[in-house]
């Protein structure tokens, strides 16, 4: 191919390098050009090949014809907006496959704006910076239509079958939400349940909009979960942090079950009947309780605590006395998973996750638009989690690595 330049073009072009955006704009507006008219091209190939005949051919008889073009604009990823001359036909009845009906961007961008919805740019920050990452401007609403599609695609993640989920652990807690409701902002809570398989890998099982101090709500979550084929008579533990009716509940779902209380929530309702003078002391005498390396030794060490303290902070003797037995039900269990049953920690951190998300927000859009953020986020924790299950922690620990290979 054989390129041919005049002097003052030759010259132009020098000039233009001197200024490097403004020649790399005129760059991308040639690369704009160039694959607006090729696609321009294949769309009119397209009509001589459903009409059966090229331009200017006639044939005998009743036939179709070409009507003309219409402009039209379409934004690609790498490449931006494109001008595109779509040619028509005279019934109608042509319909080009080099570019998506109704479409003005492809579906590669949809994705992509999607994606980074979900990982933490609002909508309004996306319309901002559109201009310049994809050369078109796309409205907040737009993009809000644009995650609508994955939709279908959480629900049936959310709603998926779990009956080849061999779950033996369960972590139970709720986040409340400022969520657009009935033209208002309410707090709506979202239950939250992470499974841990029989391998030590945890899942999130499921996320259902419900009142967290509610048994019935507790229980209705419950029901779905086992309707889905979660297998209740594998379970062995719940661990969760004392919501009210709570307990209960899973107990009668779950009869096969033990309970764990969370550890940190006992040690805070403890301690926040405890003078400040004195707070380190007793956290540190709690702490002897619940990190003892045996059940014997930790009632030894709980008689000791009430002996100490039974007189100076009843209240919180009293408090502590009421939860310990549920706060040390780790210990009957395989000693390489007690760092991971002591507490919520597993959980908490997921709804920090879940948080930090929709703090840009203030306000979530609705039930819907929570459960596509949220389903996102289980996703990207659960390959976190991938390498760090229930049971293996000091395993993956460089110091045990390093002991391991010696």
């Amino acid at each position: 191919m054989k390129l041919d330049f005049t002097v003052s073009e030759v010259k132009e072009l020098i000039n233009q390098l001197n200024d490097r955006e403004t020649f790399m704009e005129t760059i991308r507006v040639d690369v704009r050009a160039a694959v607006g008219s090729l696609m321009s091209n294949l769309m009119d190939t397209e009509l001589t090949r459903h009409l059966g005949r090229d331009r200017y051919e006639r044939l005998n008889g009743r036939c179709n014809h070409r009507n003309g073009k219409y402009g039209r604009k379409l934004t690609l990823k790498g490449i931006g907006e494109v001008n595109l001359k779509v040619p028509r036909d005279r019934l109608g009845t042509f319909q080009t496959r080099v570019i998506p009906k109704w479409r003005r961007y492809e579906q590669t961008l949809v994705d992509d704006l999607s994606l980074m919805f979900l990982s933490g740019c609002s909508t309004r920050s996306l319309s901002m910076i559109s201009k310049r990452l994809i050369g078109r401007s796309i409205s907040a609403t737009e993009i809000s239509n644009c995650t609508k599609e994955l939709s279908a695609a959480v629900e049936a993640w959310r709603l998926r079958d779990l009956s080849q989920e061999p779950i033996k652990y369960l972590y139970l807690d709720g986040v409340n939400f400022s969520m657009r409701l009935c033209d208002g902002i309410s707090k709506v809570p979202v239950l939250v349940i992470i499974g841990v398989a029989l391998n030590g890998q945890k899942l999130v099982l499921g996320l259902q909009s419900g009142d967290k101090e509610s048994a019935s709500s507790w229980r209705e979550f419950f029901k779905d979960l086992k309707g889905r084929g979660l297998q209740g008579d594998r379970i062995e533990l719940g661990i969760m942090d004392g919501l009210p009716g709570l307990e209960k509940v899973f107990a009668e779902e779950f009869p096969r079950a033990k309970i764990q209380r969370c550890q940190v929530h006992v040690a805070r309702n403890v301690l926040a009947k405890v003078p400040r003078k004195i707070k380190k002391q007793v956290a540190d005498d709690m702490r002897s309780v619940f990190y003892a390396s045996s059940k014997k030794k930790a009632w030894a060490f709980h008689e000791e605590f009430e002996k100490k303290w039974e007189k100076d902070i009843p209240s919180a003797v009293k408090c502590l006395k009421g939860s310990v037995k549920a706060c040390l039900t780790y210990l009957d269990f395989p000693e390489d998973e007690w760092i991971s049953l002591r507490t919520t920690n597993v959980i908490e951190r997921v709804n920090k996750e879940f948080k930090r998300r929709t703090k840009p927000m203030e306000i979530v859009p609705g039930e819907e638009s929570c459960y596509r953020l949220l389903a996102f986020i289980s996703l990207k924790m659960e390959l976190h989690w991938r390498a760090n299950p229930v049971g293996k922690v000091r395993e993956n620990l460089p110091f045990f690595k390093q002991i391991k290979g010696k």
